[in-house]
């Protein structure tokens, strides 16, 4: 039985169903902002720290959360994690937050507390989960190539498996596919543009909208430039048959974080993700077997940024790097629970350079400003 959308995004996001308190808030911003289901409105303490909380009459069983960045914020150093209802820290960590997972807790009422930041941070979503990474609720796709998921799309965001989904039917396609808001694909197989080359010019199967999400899709070969994420973005449970040029790109240069939780890719040759634009991509349970890299920094694009990426629990195989990053430009790469293959590159330093050039490769880094990795984080099989 379907749910109706209501009773699906209470019994997903459970942020949805709750209120939302906190110590301060900016001229035109809301506590409630977190907690709506939109990344175009967010929360913004009346100082560079301060704390948002969400909140039940009744307790509520929560072992993750999902912190969604809007863009102009200033950058968080250092934050905390409680259960409102006692003080117990959950979990902490520094730099900006994005999926976190935490031991299993019943509570009425769980903060966001940001001790440390460079300028007030901006919260557009706080999103909190009974297991890990659940589904993004869906509302009907504002593009005509699709139909309604016959089913309830599967879990995305928990450990992958190296197992490739089945797919429920396919939906043929001639041109760029446009998603502003939720589009849900049903986990239907998407096909198909371009030549499957790695030419530049071939148009992406899906363009994003800023904000939007992309989930439950299998992306046919070839599929030209794969996704284009014009902002921040979510691309959840989305699976790649062929990469071809690069799976997806991220273009937005208005800060932020985009998400790519659950999903997998197989079949490419150089970069899985590319950042072109600025802010922070977060990538979570996903798997790829084989390709040049996970995840790269453009070092050679028409305008150069600082750039982060944060990956957390992923399985690569016939991957030759987990990133590539461009340190002089300040670039970051926080790496956490990864399974790769023998002989691959963790944290890739680069020099960048201005458009035309080649970066040169300046070597591997661990546990430095750069590269937030530690060794004991790296499986390697």
């Amino acid at each position: 039985m379907t749910l109706p959308v209501s009773q699906a995004m209470a019994a997903d996001n459970l942020s949805l169903g709750g209120g939302a308190d906190g110590s301060s808030k900016a001229s035109g911003t809301s506590y409630g902002n977190v907690k709506d289901g939109s990344t175009s409105t967010y929360w913004s303490p009346s100082s560079s720290t301060g704390y948002v909380s969400v909140k039940w009459s009744s307790a509520t069983t929560v072992s993750s959360a999902i912190i969604k960045h809007a863009s102009g914020g200033g950058s968080i150093n250092s934050w905390r994690l409680l259960n409102a209802d006692n003080g117990a820290v959950l979990t902490s960590g520094s730099g900006n937050p994005s999926t976190i997972s935490f031991a299993s807790t019943s509570l009425k009422k769980i903060t966001l507390d940001i001790t440390s930041a460079a300028s007030a941070p901006r919260i557009a979503e706080f999103e909190t989960y009974a297991t890990g990474g659940g589904t993004t609720p869906t509302t009907s796709p504002t593009t005509s190539p699709t139909t309604s998921p016959t089913s309830s799309p599967p879990p995305s965001g928990g450990t992958p498996t190296g197992s490739w989904p089945s797919s429920a039917g396919s939906v043929s396609i001639s041109g760029t596919v446009n998603v502003s808001g939720t589009f849900d694909g049903g986990m239907k197989t998407y096909c198909c543009i371009g030549d499957g080359s790695q030419s530049e010019s071939q148009d992406p199967m899906f363009e994003i909208a800023n904000g939007g999400t992309l989930q439950n899709v299998i992306l046919g070969s070839p599929a030209g430039d794969g996704v284009h994420c014009l902002g921040t973005c979510t691309i959840r449970n989305v699976w790649w048959n062929d990469i071809g040029e690069d799976a997806a790109t991220f273009l937005g240069t208005g800060g932020g974080t985009s998400y790519v939780i659950g999903g997998g890719a197989r079949n490419g040759s150089d970069k899985t993700f590319q950042h072109n634009g600025n802010g922070t991509v977060n990538i979570s349970g996903f798997y790829l077997n084989g390709a040049g890299k996970l995840y790269r920094g453009c070092g050679n694009c028409t305008n150069s940024y600082q750039r982060h990426v944060v990956v957390n629990n992923v399985l690569l195989t016939g991957v030759d790097y987990v990133v590539g990053i461009n340190t002089n430009w300040g670039d970051t790469a926080t790496i956490t629970r990864v399974t790769v293959n023998s002989g691959a590159v963790v944290c890739g330093m680069y020099k960048g350079v201005a458009k035309g050039s080649e970066p040169s490769y300046l070597g591997e880094g661990w546990n430095t400003s750069n590269c937030k990795v530690n060794k004991s984080d790296i499986t390697y099989r």
